[in-house]
């Protein structure tokens, strides 16, 4: 795929994307690697070996972040970075993550091939645990690099197993000296979409805008337990029943919205959780997603002001506790922009899009000028053993790349 100066391989891209998901292969032709694993370890060593091979210098941060530099003319100059995550989630795919640190190595490889020199460096880097499937924190190599949360604090969390992140990262080997925060020139990430939406329009470029801000709650609806056999339908206070007319209701209020939200009800505790004892407790969750923070807050209201209107209708207790409150995130609008300009010079179609899901990404975007490139996956799979993307598509996307940093680094 050629850009201005620069030819992205993209089969020497997909090579590489399908030498990593041999590590940590799962039967159905997933990846299962989580963070700070054996695998991940590996994953690792594979990753920093080829961008040794490829003339860079490799340092690991003291939160585990893995980053490659290549060097400029001058410097001095703040790098201009790109990269994701190696690690999946336990059933992941092959290109969630992996797509956004391979492309950053093929576009460094593509400039070796075309003798290219920046002015400022080109940094390709692996930040630690932006899935949170272990340590029950995401993107926690990015949040700490942003300032977001203490190094200290994420060196002590733990897996479920009572092991400690910093522990294991010494274990890995991969427990680094160098400070984690530094000024970026510029930061752009590659992803896969995640969704349906480009794949839908034809279109192998997204221009990420910034991604929606999310509100995550747990409900408590409190009923009163009976026997199933004996209790008259008309004299029920059944806590499940009510959960499910709410679960009903959020979904079609989602509709009520331009442009639509996405609320999910994903998580439902019943107790006692027997087959012939009427609910008299059930918790569940709501995750509701929005790119409008005015919307995020009249949804809310409106949420809780339904759940509340069908505990009353049925006589029921009702308990809301917010868990999550994370604000919409907007990316630099040179960015976007240099990411619009790239696929216009390499006659790419490219459409604006926001992302439904958090990225290292997100995090960057509070010290430095961030922007995203997405491109298809198929059928809007991800987080999945199915995950699937064409190889035309990453190696556009690695293009597009490739033009957007050029033009940031000189």
């Amino acid at each position: 795929m050629p850009s201005p100066g620069i030819a992205i391989d993209g089969e020497r891209l997909w090579r590489s994307l399908m030498t990593l998901a041999e590590i940590g292969r799962t039967q159905k032709g997933g990846v299962g690697r989580l963070a700070l694993t054996d695998l991940d370890r590996e994953a690792r060593d594979l990753f920093a070996g080829w961008c040794r091979d490829a003339g860079c210098t490799v340092t690991v941060d003291a939160i585990g972040n893995v980053i490659a530099r290549r060097p400029g003319r001058d410097p001095s100059r703040a790098p201009v970075a790109t990269g994701s995550h190696l690690d999946s989630q336990p059933l992941g795919g092959r290109f969630d993550g992996a797509y956004g640190v391979m492309a950053g190595l093929e576009v460094v490889r593509a400039l070796n091939d075309a003798g290219i020199e920046t002015a400022a460096p080109i940094e390709v880097i692996d930040w630690t645990d932006e899935e949170g499937a272990r340590f029950a924190a995401g993107c926690i190599g990015s949040a700490v690099f942003a300032g977001i949360r203490p190094l200290e604090q994420a060196l002590a969390l733990t897996d479920a197993d009572g092991k400690m992140l910093g522990d294991e990262l010494r274990r890995i080997g991969y427990a680094g000296n160098a400070a984690p925060a530094r000024p970026l020139a510029a930061y752009f990430e590659a992803h896969i979409e995640q969704g349906p939406i480009l794949e839908k329009n034809a279109v192998p470029i997204g221009a990420v805008l910034g991604a929606q801000g999310q509100r995550c709650f747990m409900v408590t609806v409190t009923g009163v337990e009976g026997h199933a056999g004996t209790l008259p339908m008309t004299e029920r206070r059944d806590a499940f029943v009510g959960a499910a007319k709410m679960a009903v209701a959020l979904n079609e209020l989602a509709f009520s919205y331009q442009p639509n939200p996405v609320i999910t009800v994903g998580h439902v505790r019943v107790g006692p959780n027997s087959r012939n004892t009427i609910p008299g407790t059930t918790v569940f969750s709501i995750d509701s997603r929005h790119p409008d923070e005015a919307i995020l807050q009249r949804m809310q209201s409106d949420m809780v002001c339904m759940i509340e209107g069908i505990a009353d209708d049925i006589g029921l207790g009702i308990a809301i506790e917010t868990v999550t409150i994370s604000a919409p995130v907007h990316f630099d609008l040179s960015c976007v922009e240099a990411v619009r300009e790239a696929a216009g010079t390499l006659g790419i179609p490219c459409q604006d899009i926001y992302s439904g899901a958090g990225h290292d990404a997100c995090k960057v975007a509070a010290v430095a000028p961030t922007g995203m490139i997405f491109v298809p996956c198929e059928g809007g799979i991800s987080h999945n053993e199915a995950e699937n993307a064409r190889p035309d598509d990453l190696a556009k996307g690695a293009a597009v790349l490739a033009a957007a940093m050029l033009a940031r680094a000189g």
